[in-house]
């Protein structure tokens, strides 16, 4: 019975972290790997070119990180992830963007091979469940807060996007997504509400609405509505609701 080839993309920023991973998975007959790269905007490249099943990613690169790299992609497109880091605080954040595994360096050929395992067990499409319930597993035992970043990736009309989070005015729920409003333009990232609360810096930021979170710089004026809700009124004339849930808080910042 033939084995179904695995397409595999190296990216790591160290070449020597780079050549022993590519080592251990030439030991494995069914995976073959057609790209190695050191950077995020070259991995991106990469799955491009090449048809990819898998990609073992490193998270800490130059100017595109790894979470930046699996943000760019689209969800209906993405390959398996595989998180490979130094970092344990990242674990939580590596589920959150549904990776299906994360190896810590320095890793073991054992470990490797686990993961090459579920890797397989996810494209043949078999025992989704168990999988989903080892990942819901590992995020509760590693659950870390995420840190804050100056900036957004985002693809739009074809293209990557850093978007600066001073240039976000709000952010609103839209199906399992976010709609990101930054000067004027809107784009869409696959993330959740809590995820964006943790991305964006919390003195400049609050959520006013269970689908909604404002850059406080941006509200010109509160006003009254009904039932104990408020209107925020943006400088650019936008008007959003501010729910009874979250009203205390914006009233003690602008009453």
């Amino acid at each position: 019975m033939s084995t179904s080839l695995i397409r595999a993309i190296v990216a790591d920023d160290e070449p020597l972290a780079r050549a022993r991973l590519r080592r251990l998975l030439l030991e494995e007959p069914d995976i073959r790997v057609v790209a190695e790269c050191e950077s995020g905007l070259e991995t991106l490249e990469a799955m491009a070119r090449e048809p990819t099943d898998v990609v073992f990613l490193d998270i800490q690169m130059p100017a595109m990180d790894g979470f930046e790299v699996v943000a760019a992609l689209a969800a209906a497109s993405r390959p398996a992830i595989v998180f490979v880091t130094a970092y344990d605080r990242y674990a939580v954040q590596a589920f959150e963007v549904h990776a299906l595994d994360y190896l810590l360096k320095p890793f073991s050929r054992a470990r490797l091979r686990e993961a090459v395992a579920r890797v397989r067990e996810r494209i043949a499409g078999r025992d989704v469940a168990a999988l989903d319930a080892h990942v819901a597993t590992l995020l509760e035992e590693m659950r870390v807060p995420r840190v804050p970043r100056d900036r957004l990736v985002v693809r739009h009309d074809g293209r990557i996007l850093f978007v600066p989070v001073s240039d976000v005015d709000w952010v609103e729920a839209s199906a399992n997504y976010v709609r990101v409003h930054a000067r004027g333009e809107s784009y869409a990232l696959r993330e959740t509400m809590r995820g964006m609360e943790a991305r964006l810096p919390g003195d400049r930021f609050l959520r006013i609405h269970r689908s909604t979170i404002v850059n406080l710089d941006r509200v010109r004026e509160l006003q009254p509505w009904f039932r104990g809700e408020h209107l925020a009124i943006l400088h650019d004339g936008t008007k959003l609701a501010v729910s009874r849930t979250y009203a205390a808080r914006i009233l003690a910042l602008f009453g």
